[in-house]
């Protein structure tokens, strides 16, 4: 039987392919070509300082910088070594030769990156990157849960705080949260925290799902309306959501689908008219990989991810602030809790 490591190294599911592994530039100067559609020219040289001292402090400090989807061009494209969503990320920096992982996201995402990868040091370069989702339930919400359901088992989004997986059974993302609740074999499941997410896989499988109130503050502001104006205003318009997004609005849609299946979408189908349904960084990153598509953008921001910037980053890499630690008792469940998800087949 495979050890967890040999599991979580060998196992690329979901969401698993979102992530693109990017060598390092030589400079800013021979990096600005690449998002030049997408960062004015004036912003450049103030970034192009930032970027270069990026650099030497990554090969300094035998350190990788990974980025999430949501980060802004000159993060995503030009300081990032590896890109792709937030379990990914971590997956992905378990075979990387280095001492030191910047998580240019936000606070769960630098928790699952140290569940995954105990001896680096984690750093976040923004203690006040939060997220809606994952401070929108608790510990304690978890095991009254348990309490109201006894013997229901607990299936937790990836979205939460290692306290919250470690009161989990198993963990999911928004790309195999199916497979994850009918591999349980039973015939219902408590799943939390985003009740979008939650009632969108109820509609695709015979599972009955207990969900949970909690939302995610970019996804709920797109209404059905909003899209039914999109496609009158643009003809044609192929609309891509987010399963975080409300059930009527991905009714609306072409096509719904994490932020990697999002990508392999647009890279697949090459709509020449598109929009994507998700935090607007998303789009201007997708654009600079295919820059002959047009792409329609309604503009939602995370204020948290937007918390990450070229200059902390940078400061994070000076100060070694701040360090990720997880309790030892705690990290050990939501370790299971994570492994028990990428050995669903």
């Amino acid at each position: 039987m495979a050890s967890p490591a040999e599991v979580l190294r060998s196992t690329i599911r979901g969401e698993g392919h979102s992530f693109t592994p990017k060598p390092q530039a030589p400079s800013a100067r021979d990096l600005y070509a690449k998002v030049s559609h997408a960062v004015p020219a004036i912003e450049w040289p103030v970034y192009a300082a930032e970027i270069d001292a990026i650099m030497t402090l990554k090969r300094t400090r035998n350190a990788v910088v990974l980025a999430h989807n949501y980060q802004t061009p000159e993060i995503f494209h030009c300081v990032s070594d590896i890109v792709g969503d937030s379990l990914a990320l971590a997956r992905e920096a378990m075979t990387v030769d280095a001492d030191v992982i910047v998580l240019a996201g936000v606070h769960f995402m630098a928790e699952t990156a140290k569940l995954l990868n105990p001896s680096k040091t984690v750093l976040i370069p923004d203690l006040g990157a939060g997220c809606s989702l994952a401070d929108s339930i608790t510990p304690a919400d978890v095991r009254r849960l348990r309490a109201a359901y006894p013997g229901v088992p607990v299936v937790t989004y990836v979205n939460t705080s290692a306290a919250v997986k470690a009161e989990s059974d198993i963990c999911c993302t928004s790309g195999n949260a199916k497979a994850v609740v009918e591999s349980l074999g039973v015939d219902r499941v408590i799943m939390l925290p985003d009740e979008f997410l939650a009632r969108n896989i109820a509609a695709q499988t015979d599972v009955k799902i207990i969900s949970w109130s909690g939302h995610c503050e970019v996804h709920e502001l797109f209404t059905a309306q909003e899209v039914r104006d999109l496609r009158e205003d643009y003809p044609g318009v192929v609309v891509l959501a987010h399963p975080e997004c409300a059930p009527e609005v991905v009714a609306e849609a072409d096509f719904s689908g994490s932020t990697a299946a999002m990508q392999a979408y647009v890279a697949r189908e090459r709509p020449a008219k598109l929009v994507l349904l998700t935090e607007c960084s998303m789009s201007d990153n997708v654009a600079v990989l295919h820059p002959d598509l047009d792409f329609v953008r309604p503009c939602n921001l995370c204020p948290h991810m937007k918390k990450i910037t070229l200059r902390n980053i940078r400061r994070s890499l000076e100060t070694m602030q701040h360090a990720v630690e997880i309790d030892p008792s705690v990290a050990d469940r939501a370790r299971l809790a994570v492994e028990r998800m990428l050995a669903v087949k």
